[in-house]
């Protein structure tokens, strides 16, 4: 089967472009990126068809969808700040993106499409933990174009009968995921503070919670869906129910890096939302074998891949 991965060079893309290339079934791997986020030094030297260009662009998607049988959409301009201070780049990308990608999918014989959207889409939701079924209160722009990512994709689903999955992610982590830029993740920016003996910025007094999935546990998931062709007519969070303060992930990689760590503590980003844990039963119902990879075992590994980039 050919998969094309929509924004295959960045730090989710580039990981399920090497869980593919390992799946039985999977006999090409085709990654489009416009490299706007993404870095083509993620997938240097895998056997992947790379097209550089955007999803925005329907001759781009119509090259990498020839012959698919599957394409996993994760192209989008990431971080609630970067859409609070540009929500229109932030709706082209991801919203009018994900139309396009998803016409390109029914145009190419109905592929089977799965989409990401966002635990972000709850926003001011208090409810703990998060169930599929709750009232969606998106809290900044970038929250919104994931609610109208998932939306299109089960629309086309009822209206055309193309084969979809929305699965909703939290907090995604692990090794290639980019540090040192004004919009990086949490976690990155942590260990990279750590290693460079630099303080972590704690956005507000470090206890909002976040349920982080380890990249390779998601990827894992992606790729049994790709080659069972899991389909769902409702949204599926892509997490096991965990929940870790921010002070808990200092705790813990003060334990990997053997001191403590200095932390400089500064206001909250808006748009940000203080507590995030899935419930993960409907995902264990489509995938019951899938086994996650333990936080701690998902953060060292993470410092372990940061490490060998600065030596």
């Amino acid at each position: 089967m050919r998969v094309v991965v929509t924004g295959g060079a960045g730090f989710i893309g580039a990981n399920l472009c090497r869980r593919l290339l390992a799946t039985d079934g999977v006999s090409e791997v085709v990654a489009l990126d416009d490299l706007s986020t993404g870095d083509a030094t993620n997938i240097d030297g895998l056997p992947v068809t790379f097209i550089e260009g955007s999803i925005l662009d329907d001759d781009a998607l119509d090259t990498a969808l020839i012959g698919a049988g599957a394409v996993v959409h994760l192209a989008a301009l990431g971080s609630v700040p970067r859409s609070v201070a540009d929500p229109m780049a932030s709706h082209e990308a991801n919203a009018t993106g994900t139309l396009k990608v998803l016409e390109a999918a029914r145009r190419h014989g109905n592929v089977h499409t799965i989409v990401a959207s966002s635990s972000s889409v709850y926003g001011s939701n208090p409810a703990l933990p998060k169930h599929e079924d709750l009232a969606t209160r998106p809290m900044s722009p970038y929250a919104a174009t994931k609610l109208i990512t998932e939306g299109y994709a089960l629309a086309y689903g009822n209206s055309y009968g193309l084969a979809v999955l929305a699965f909703r992610f939290f907090n995604v982590f692990g090794p290639l995921q980019p540090a040192g830029h004004v919009y990086a993740a949490v976690i990155p920016s942590f260990v990279d503070a750590a290693l460079s003996g630099m303080p972590l910025t704690v956005h507000g007094d470090g206890t909002q919670s976040r349920d982080f999935t380890y990249v390779g546990t998601l990827t894992a998931v992606l790729a049994d869906a790709v080659v069972r062709r899991v389909t769902s007519a409702e949204p599926v969070n892509l997490a096991f129910g965990t929940r870790i303060s921010l002070l808990q992930v200092i705790a813990e990689l003060e334990q990997l890096v053997g001191h403590p760590l200095e932390r400089r503590h500064v206001e909250p980003r808006a748009g940000d939302v203080p507590h995030s844990q899935a419930d993960n039963a409907r995902l264990l119902r489509l995938f019951p074998d899938i086994s996650p990879v333990a936080f701690a075992d998902g953060l060292r590994a993470t410092v372990q891949w940061m490490r060998s980039t600065k030596s």
